[in-house]
């Protein structure tokens, strides 16, 4: 992954922790990892624990300062693969519609890069008719999905939802920036 340039995308979920060790071996293997969050995303995970992973600043907000030029557009040029890492429901809902109401959907509408979604959520939202339909919308407008997987839930259930494993994840951008 020398060389590759991967946007991680953060937003509000209990998996959020689960990113931190994903960034830490994209960065052994040699990719330049920036990262960027949803306003729900702080509400898990700091921006400080992914910038001192990242070496760079994190972005949040749609008018933070931009690396150049635009924020939205540089971030989407930047990138060779945007990984939504944990995707919501809602995030996962939001961009299937084609809102651009954050800087997150707004960088990937505006971004040629593929885009790797990584689902984490509750079982019985995860199968919700909705849910389905707005996945399977984004495969067909070319996002790739990994996961989500069977196991246990932070509502205490067991069932797929579950965020997919770091290795499948790794093998997954791998394949995405053929490297692997």
């Amino acid at each position: 992954m020398k060389a590759k340039r991967i946007l991680v995308c953060v937003t509000g979920s209990i998996a959020a922790y689960r990113v931190c060790d994903v960034i830490s071996e994209l960065k052994k293997r040699g990719a330049e990892v920036r990262a960027m969050m949803t306003k729900h995303a702080a509400e898990f995970i700091t921006p400080l624990t992914l910038s001192s992973l990242t070496g760079n600043k994190v972005y949040r907000e749609l008018f933070d300062e931009p690396v150049e030029g635009l924020l939205h557009t540089s971030l989407a040029d930047f990138a060779d693969l945007i990984v939504v890492m944990p995707a919501t429901a809602n995030f996962i809902a939001r961009l299937a519609c084609g809102l651009a109401d954050d800087l997150p959907t707004s960088v990937i509408l505006a971004s040629r890069a593929r885009v790797l979604l990584v689902p984490a959520m509750n079982d019985q939202m995860y199968r919700n008719p909705l849910t389905q339909k707005n996945l399977k919308t984004l495969r067909e407008t070319g996002c790739e999905i990994e996961g989500p997987i069977e196991g246990h839930l932070a509502c205490g259930r067991e069932g797929v939802g579950h965020i997919a494993s770091q290795e499948s994840i790794l093998k997954k951008i791998g394949s995405l920036l053929g490297t692997s």
